[in-house]
């Protein structure tokens, strides 16, 4: 397939869910470039997210009592900083989406409906139409960036792999537009192309979104951080669907209770809390009650007839496979939701490399730590999209770019699975590095990335799959989303995992101590 070169004078976007959109709104008036892989709006975690979006609104609560709750949750490794920033900026965020036409449930009052979520101290969720929260804010996010002038969006396209001019700066990225291979030269290039859920079988995330951002930027030399904490929501419905539906954690915030099959409220065997203890905990009560005969949440008492007015998505999700919420339990299981780790970054998304930036889901500025607090994901997408964007154009000065593309670098074109064997590895993810992991399992597990690499190298699920999998394996302790079965304590100090992709390969299926701090941690 012959390749096009195209120079564009401006920041190059690669992804359009909340977090890409947010920064591009945020770049004006550099001419900006965003690639879309789907159709605006569809397809991406961002308008699939249910609960809402997490904010210091009320008059009892405070950014601070925010960051607290964020900092909780996030078993002991979250970068205080980052979560300072996001709570701060959160309730201005709020308020700008809402001007913005996003569709906020409103009291008589004019102030927030807000709901309470696992791990918050208070309602603080922000929510629409009960649970249209993710669709609703895109749309509205979508419809300000069509109007905007100095936004131009390419759909569908997608990023291969990024190109530089020496080993530490980034110029540009190979781009499928429409079946036409571009290299599209920027003076900035900003990563927004989501999470990895897709890398499972069992996922309530787009299944076509598989970590593929962090993949390029590792091959790429980027450091990466934290990729073994993925975080599993409790409660998808268990109807055999390929993505799994959500049951948003709404839910439990109004009362909808965990049951096993004697009608047993089991999570209050783990944790005082019960239903809104945080979403480690509740996801491994549920996956064992799984195991055990099923696990099901219980919205009648809690919820009964007012179910399609308050949760429209889920009811229509449960109806369709006949079954009634109203007056019937919902089966459920533990599914990917939420990647924790990415591509390191500051709070201004600066990685290490020149030139790159990233936001969103596939970035780690380490405000999640090993356990996101929930509906802290569409936040961070929009203030931290709003963060970057100003960040990235500062000091961009556009006129003096002038990329010299006989002299790029440019990537090896990553191989795509075939079907069978992509299923073959989103079974193995789920199986063996899920809500338990053990030495086993993993090993297991990356003896099939092994064998896969062998027909696909470079390809780009297996260098994430390899990224998680490792690191996994040299966690041995359990904290936060991680949970290792052969080391099920937490060590006294949390410390971070910062990874590049050279170390990973050198240290495939090594478990001894890393002495080096920029290599990984245990």
């Amino acid at each position: 397939m012959a390749t096009e070169i195209h120079i564009h004078h401006g920041p190059l976007v690669i992804g359009a869910g909340l977090a890409g959109l947010s920064v591009a709104l945020n770049t004006a008036p550099h001419a900006t470039l965003v690639l879309a892989p789907v159709a605006l709006g569809v397809a991406c975690s961002s308008a699939w997210a249910q609960g809402g979006i997490a904010a210091a609104l009320s008059p009892e609560d405070s950014p601070k009592d925010h960051e607290t709750d964020t900092i909780n949750a996030g078993a002991g490794i979250v970068d205080e900083l980052a979560a300072k920033t996001l709570t701060e900026m959160g309730p201005g965020t709020v308020h700008k989406l809402n001007a913005m036409g996003a569709p906020f449930d409103h009291k008589a009052d004019g102030s927030f409906v807000l709901n309470r979520e696992a791990a918050h101290g208070l309602a603080r969720v922000a929510r629409v139409g009960g649970d249209l929260a993710g669709k609703a804010i895109l749309e509205a996010v979508v419809n300000t960036a069509l109007a905007a002038p100095h936004i131009e969006i390419w759909e569908p396209a997608f990023a291969l792999g990024l190109i530089k001019s020496d080993d530490q700066t980034v110029i540009g990225a190979v781009v499928d537009y429409g079946g036409r291979r571009i290299e599209v030269y920027a003076p900035v290039v900003i990563m927004a192309s989501g999470g990895s859920g897709g890398l499972f079988a069992v996922t309530t995330n787009p299944a076509n979104l598989r970590g593929e951002g962090m993949a390029m930027a590792a091959l790429a030399g980027a450091v990466i951080a934290d990729p073994e904490f993925v975080q599993f929501h409790p409660t998808a419905l268990k109807f055999g669907l390929d993505p799994a539906p959500l049951a948003t954690e709404a839910l439990r915030g109004e009362g909808a209770t965990l049951i096993d099959k004697t009608g047993h409220r089991f999570v209050f065997d783990d944790h005082p809390d019960g239903e809104l203890a945080p979403r480690d905990i509740v996801a491994r009560a549920v996956h064992k009650a799984d195991l055990n005969g099923g696990a099901f949440l219980d919205a009648r008492a809690a919820i009964g007839d007012h179910f399609p007015a308050e949760f429209p998505t889920v009811f229509a999700s449960c109806m369709a496979q006949g079954l009634d919420p109203r007056v019937q339990p919902m089966p459920v299981a533990p599914a990917a939701h939420y990647h924790m780790g990415g591509i390191r970054t500051d709070i201004d998304g600066r990685t290490s490399l020149k030139n790159l930036f990233a936001v969103g889901e596939c970035a780690s500025t380490g405000v999640h730590g090993a356990n996101r607090l929930a509906s802290n994901s569409l936040l961070e997408a929009a203030a931290f999209g709003e963060r970057i964007g100003i960040a990235a154009t500062t000091d961009l000065h556009t006129a003096a770019f002038a990329p010299d593309s006989d002299a790029a670098i440019r990537p090896l074109l990553p191989p795509v699975l075939a079907p069978a064997d992509l299923q073959a590895l989103r079974d193995k993810m789920s199986h063996q590095a899920g809500v338990v992991r053990n030495e086993a399992g993993l090993t297991a597990l990356l003896g099939l990335v092994d064998t896969l690499d062998l027909r696909y190298p470079g390809a780009l699920a297996l260098v994430n799959a390899r990224l998680i999998a490792t690191c996994a394996l040299h966690r041995r302790e359990s904290r936060g989303s991680h949970y290792r079965s052969d080391y099920p304590q937490t060590d006294v100090e949390g410390k971070r995992t910062y990874i590049t992709w050279a170390e990973v390969q050198n240290r495939a299926g090594e478990t001894t101590e890393c002495s080096s701090q920029d290599c990984l941690t245990s």
